[in-house]
């Protein structure tokens, strides 16, 4: 174990209710360690309120500054008072441009106790990791208009796929696959999402590398879904995954219902990952800023807490990374312990990030 130097952006809504309960289950990790992690953090208001002040969501130098860390603890960003395309382009989007966070990790794990949608699914039958390219693809920042608010107005949006952005992206699923495998935590199978029977260009090239790429790893099972058919399986027979590759907007999409299937976005943990260790990685929860439930202490902070416990599998720190995840199994699994609303119960936020921070206590 070590130390560790953690910006931490609450943001705005919920994410300020919800890293609020992340950080008390990392302090009590660090405490259980006895010494051992340390943690060093330090808050940012980079959030709506500093755009409403200084005209932008964070410093000019933000990102210089973030490459001060070894991590990023994020929380949220949506404010009526800001363009929801500004504030995502200046902080979540410039934080993965500009730190090279270009590996999208979102597990889905179907848990004891969690509200699964789905019929007759048991917990542990649903365990799959979604891979999605973080930095290029749909979410690129190129094009353009012209003749703007006029009846001839005309918006061009470009998909941009790079050899380098496309090959790092597969190898990187196909090692997870095959660590996954090695661990017992997967069946050593990979599927690429695409939908190169309709885009031509950028889908066909996508699939192209990702048959080359396939080639160099014979010991995992490896095929392709188009991305409506994968959503359909998504829901029809997720127990069947294991490693999603995709693009970013389809990677995206297929999230977010992922994490519907395991109980919720308040159980949905992500890591924007620089794989290379050259800058700092954010983790973040899913959930989104909810500012019809903001303020209240009611929205679920288990997609946090999941996601500082990502954060410090990340740094190598195994050992506490498992313990907050178990605590988090077994509040999850009590039925006496304390559950917010969307999972049936009538807990506070704090309440149950209280109650996660004893069991690791």
């Amino acid at each position: 174990m070590g130390s560790h130097r953690i910006a931490v952006m609450p943001g705005d809504g919920i994410g300020k209710e919800t890293i609020r309960e992340a950080l008390k289950a990392l302090r009590a990790a660090e405490k259980l360690s006895k010494g051992a992690l340390k943690l060093e953090t330090t808050e940012l208001d980079w959030n709506s309120d500093y755009y409403v002040k200084h005209g932008r969501m964070m410093p000019e130098d933000g990102i210089q500054i973030l490459r001060g860390y070894d991590a990023i603890l994020f929380g949220a960003v949506g404010d009526a008072r800001v363009p929801e395309h500004v504030s995502v382009a200046q902080t979540i989007l410039a934080m993965r441009r500009g730190l090279d966070q270009w590996a999208n990790i979102r597990p889905a794990r179907l848990l004891a106790g969690a509200p699964c949608p789905l019929k007759d699914k048991q917990p542990g039958s649903i365990d799959f990791v979604v891979v999605r390219e973080n930095t290029e693809g749909e979410y690129a920042d190129v094009g353009g208009s012209i003749f703007a608010n006029t009846p001839n107005e005309v918006a061009v949006q470009s998909a941009v796929f790079t050899r380098r952005g496309t090959e790092r992206i597969l190898r990187y699923g196909f090692e997870m696959a095959r660590k996954r495998k090695k661990q017992g935590l997967g069946k050593g199978k990979l599927t690429s999402v695409s939908k190169h029977n309709a885009q031509r260009h950028s889908q066909v090239f996508w699939h192209k590398v990702f048959e080359e790429v396939r080639k160099d790893y014979p010991d995992i099972e490896s095929h392709f879904l188009y991305v409506d058919a994968a959503c359909m399986d998504m829901v029809r027979k997720p127990e069947t995954f294991d490693v999603l590759v995709a693009s970013n907007l389809f990677g995206d999409i297929l999230t977010d219902l992922a994490g519907v299937v395991v109980g919720g976005l308040g159980i949905a943990p992500s890591a924007n990952l620089n794989p290379d260790r050259a800058a700092p990685s954010m983790f973040e929860p899913v959930h989104g800023s909810a500012p019809d439930i903001a303020g209240k202490n009611i929205a679920n902070p288990l997609a946090a807490v999941m996601a500082g416990a990502m954060m410090l599998d990340f740094f190598g720190e195994v050992v506490p990374a498992k313990q907050i995840v178990k605590a988090v199994e077994s509040v999850l699994a009590d039925p006496q312990a304390p559950k917010t609303k969307d999972f049936g119960g009538k807990a506070l936020c704090s309440e149950v990030g209280d109650e996660i921070a004893a069991r690791l206590g």
